[in-house]
């Protein structure tokens, strides 16, 4: 085959694929010495179109937009010189893997999105979005190619009519499947068809027929990526299913707000994957803590009130009649060795009962029961007996500590007359 340059410099090596409307070759810029991809209309083309094609991808420029170096014509034919990208296109990863793996599914399309953008933000659509359109570069960045032309390439389903370009009937918008103009929301709709695949490895609509294909993508509601696929990121299924809405106002409006979609799926995928997690701090818990401490109080009260009612009653004697609180008097007189000397007498006994109090102690409560037996001096008659019994009663009463004992000592002497 003869060697055939284009304008003098651009040598072409390798076609790369024909389409109805164009043909892209690999070749060598024969005076700067690089490798370029150059897009050649096809005869009996819309010169005018391949124009403004030529005109809307000079007045981009970012990274994930394929780069325009040179434009001209050669032998009545236009041209383009293009930025050659070696790594494949995005059709070729989706045919050999299926679905994507979610990392590469949001990175991929967030650098669709940020080219898309950038375009519209400079008032061009692309209105042919699809996979073989996506295109990498060496070092695996996504990058838009051929905006404004759609290319009957076989077996790709591209759809033209009276030489209006409707777009890739597998992702067109319903918009344009009703012969409306394209707009950004319908290269929205185009990459939500797009991202659906990455995600679940299939197209929301499949058929052998391309106009079946438009008909579905005009009137029939989409399934959700759940559907297919119900592990898929909430986020990134969220912003598929948006973006494929029928109506093109409920969809995120361009790809300015498709970037804004996919950085809020992008922090929730990596807060997903992401091993280390953050404990909350937790404050000390001060009203439990108080409201623990009163309890305890209350407790230790109510323990020490049973305990003191616990001690009198076992301490009290049991022939004793209980005696109420308020008639102990706080001071007595006490007698406990001093003898009582009585004299005779036949009237009925009588009883006298001497109480004592002791002074408050501190020790553990004690019962201590005292008999004292007095016996008068001898008469020329039968002396009288007299028993002094004398009982000690302990009553205790407990509180918080230091505990404080008092005992009230009662003494009871009976005397007991004894006749002949």
């Amino acid at each position: 085959m003869p060697e055939t340059l284009i304008a003098g410099r651009y040598r072409l090596d390798e076609l790369l694929g024909r389409g109805g409307m164009s043909e892209v070759w690999a070749a060598t810029d024969l005076e700067l010495g690089r490798r370029v991809a150059l897009k050649l209309l096809a005869p009996h083309e819309d010169n005018a179109r391949f124009e403004r094609e030529a005109r809307a991808v000079a007045a981009l420029g970012h990274p994930n937009v394929n780069q325009l170096y040179d434009y001209g014509e050669s032998d009545d034919r236009p041209f383009m010189v293009l930025e050659y990208l070696a790594g494949g296109s995005l059709e070729e990863l989706l045919r050999a893997n299926g679905a994507l793996a979610d990392a590469d599914t949001q990175r991929i399309a967030s650098e669709i999105a940020a080219g898309l953008a950038h375009a519209h933000g400079r008032g061009v659509v692309h209105r042919d979005l699809k996979p073989s359109n996506v295109l990498f570069d060496d070092e695996g960045r996504a990058k838009l190619a051929d905006f404004g032309i759609a290319r009957m390439a076989a077996g790709e389903g591209t759809l033209t009519e009276a030489g209006t370009v409707l777009g890739t009937a597998a992702y067109i918008s319903p918009e344009q499947a009703a012969g409306l103009p394209a707009t950004p929301a319908s290269d929205v709709y185009s990459f939500g068809v797009l991202l659906f695949r990455m995600l679940t490895g299939t197209l929301p609509f499949v058929s052998e027929d391309p106009l079946a294909l438009v008909v579905a993508h005009r009137d029939e509601a989409p399934p959700l990526v759940a559907d297919l696929r119900p592990d898929a990121p909430p986020a990134l299924a969220a912003t598929a299913d948006a973006a494929l809405a029928k109506d093109p106002s409920a969809r995120p409006g361009d790809g300015a707000a498709l970037m804004a979609a996919l950085a809020g799926s992008s922090v929730a995928f990596a807060a997903d994957t992401d091993v280390t997690r953050v404990m909350p701090s937790v404050r000390p818990p001060r009203r439990r803590a108080r409201f623990g401490r009163a309890v305890a109080v209350a407790l230790l009260l109510l323990l020490a009130l049973a305990g003191g009612v616990l001690a009198y009653e076992v301490t009290k004697s049991p022939s004793e009649p209980s005696l109420p609180a308020a008639t102990l008097p706080s001071t007595h007189r006490h007698t406990t060795s001093t003898p009582t000397t009585t004299k005779p007498t036949t009237t009925a006994p009588t009883t006298t009962r001497a109480q004592s109090t002791t002074r408050p102690t501190t020790t553990v409560p004690t019962t201590t029961h005292h008999v004292t037996t007095t016996r008068p001096p001898t008469t020329t008659r039968r002396p009288a007996t007299t028993a002094v019994v004398t009982t000690t009663t302990t009553f205790t009463t407990t509180a918080a500590p230091p505990t404080t004992t008092a005992t009230t000592a009662v003494t009871t002497t009976a005397l007991t007359t004894a006749d002949n």
